[in-house]
């Protein structure tokens, strides 16, 4: 009789990192894991961590010695922790965090059962667990998952991610993911059809694809050309859409993380044609001064972002923009600040993330000079966020009495007197929501639903059919 042991994963960062977590899961349960709430109860503490931003690895760390609290007393049960973090700082992590088992690399995820089978075999030897933890880290990362990975939804059943590519070949000079997950890999346009129809299989109405930068998909490619018109090129985003459109019956894809010099008219039109494809994009601007872009190496200014917003408004005029905006960054003056207020007042951008800047060790920009103190930074996050809820109350309001497709998500995490789901124009863990006061409804299903009132960031409405 085969014995099965329990296991607790926490997954930190970004739905792509989550993907890497669903993948860890699949490669366990074939080694008769199953997962448990209670960390009290698993052999297995599983953190897989982000390492792109201080605040990530200081809550990464924090949340590693919350659990190293469970071995104290049990040398049999493995704390292993995974992920960006790990491949950023491995060997440091190794030197400060003893009360870890296993150590494990991006590119090492996917030996997961095998390097636990190493390590608990080696506890039972000794009958304690060893004083240095172990180690298991490739560099830089080169790894790319593909369909054959078993991967086990940690999303609800309705919706996932498509993650497309793995690296990137922007150099961003405030950003360490190409130094952590190496130069732009796509995976081709079959193998992503294969995991979308297993996917669609599983009962996922919403697939959200996914990359560091969707727009640089197949950039990497050499050598396979498609046929587009009166001249060949290489697999794209586009290309792609269209065969997904084409191949599975998934009625809603949402397109997160495109970089803005690289959102073609062609994607547009393909949206404006294919009302399967959300009127949602995610598109990072981060400043829109010209200086502080040019600091930050993006390859655009404000008059490229003003033709972007113009384009898209003009091909997809209900078309939902999010977008994330940089304050602090170095050499930012109260200019560059007025600038940023005085767009975001002009285009009322529907969803807003905002970071106060942070110099990460080993980026290009932790040298410049200008760094902008904390409590500046801070201060000016708080105007633009301040603006920004002002801007979302508005914009909220023009979906007043308008019937709009719902997917529900379940009942709401406010009150269960109340059901929750959201629009097209809403993403998932990121955006605002609709709380459904009248009517039923399964996780899952997709209805009309009629908005009957807003709040700063929510919509409130009631079934219709």
């Amino acid at each position: 009789m085969t014995v099965q042991k329990k296991m607790h994963l926490t997954s930190l960062g970004c739905p792509k990192n989550l993907v890497d977590s669903e993948i860890m899961l699949g490669l366990l349960e074939l080694e008769n894991y199953s997962t448990v709430e209670d960390p009290a109860e698993a052999e297995l503490l599983l953190i897989n961590t982000c390492g792109f931003i201080r605040p990530a690895v200081e809550e990464a760390v924090d949340k590693i010695l919350e659990l190293a609290e469970y071995t104290q007393d049990d040398p049999t049960k493995k704390l292993v922790v995974t992920g960006c973090m790990v491949q950023r700082y491995g060997k440091e992590l190794q030197k400060e965090l003893p009360e870890v088992d296993i150590f494990v690399g991006i590119d090492e995820e996917k030996n997961i059962a095998s390097l636990l089978t190493e390590r608990t075999e080696s506890i039972e030897s000794t009958e304690k667990r060893p004083d240095t933890p172990l180690l298991f880290l490739h560099q830089p990362s080169t790894y790319l998952a593909d369909s054959h990975a078993p991967r086990r939804l940690a999303t609800p059943f309705f919706r996932s991610y498509l993650k497309i590519t793995e690296g990137c070949n922007n150099r961003c000079t405030y950003c360490m993911i190409p130094a952590i997950r190496g130069d732009l890999r796509s995976r081709s346009v079959q193998d992503l059809l294969v995991e979308a129809k297993s996917l669609e299989q599983k009962g996922v109405k919403e697939l959200s694809l996914i990359a560091q930068d969707l727009t640089a998909y197949g950039d990497d490619f050499s050598g396979h050309l498609v046929k587009s018109g009166a001249k060949d090129k290489k697999d794209n985003l586009v290309t792609l859409l269209r065969q997904l459109l084409a191949q599975t019956d998934i009625p809603w894809f949402r397109l997160l993380y495109l970089y803005p010099s690289s959102v073609s008219a062609e994607l547009l039109e393909l949206m404006a044609e294919q009302p399967r494809i959300l009127p949602y994009l995610d598109i990072p601007f981060q400043h829109v001064s010209d200086p502080v872009l040019q600091r930050m190496g993006r390859r655009y200014g404000q008059q490229e972002l003003e033709q972007l917003i113009s384009m898209i408004r003009q091909i997809l005029p209900n078309c939902a923009l999010r977008t994330t905006m940089m304050v602090g960054f170095p050499g930012e003056t109260e200019d560059d600040v007025h600038k940023l207020l005085d767009c975001l007042q002009r285009w009322q951008i529907d969803h807003l993330g905002v970071f106060p800047y942070e110099a990460e060790q080993g980026s290009v920009a932790a040298d410049f000079a200008g760094q902008v103190d904390k409590e500046r930074g801070e201060e000016r996050f708080a105007r633009v966020m301040a603006l920004q809820a002002e801007i979302s109350t508005q914009q909220l309001k023009q979906y007043v009495g308008k019937k709009e497709p719902v997917l529900v998500e379940g009942v709401s995490q406010e009150t269960d007197l109340l059901l929750e789901g959201r629009t097209r124009y809403q993403a998932p863990d990121i955006d605002g929501c609709v709380l459904i006061n009248d009517g039923t409804a399964r996780p899952g299903d997709i209805l009309t639903v009629e908005i009957t009132e807003t709040h700063t960031y929510d919509l409130v409405g009631r079934i219709i059919h």
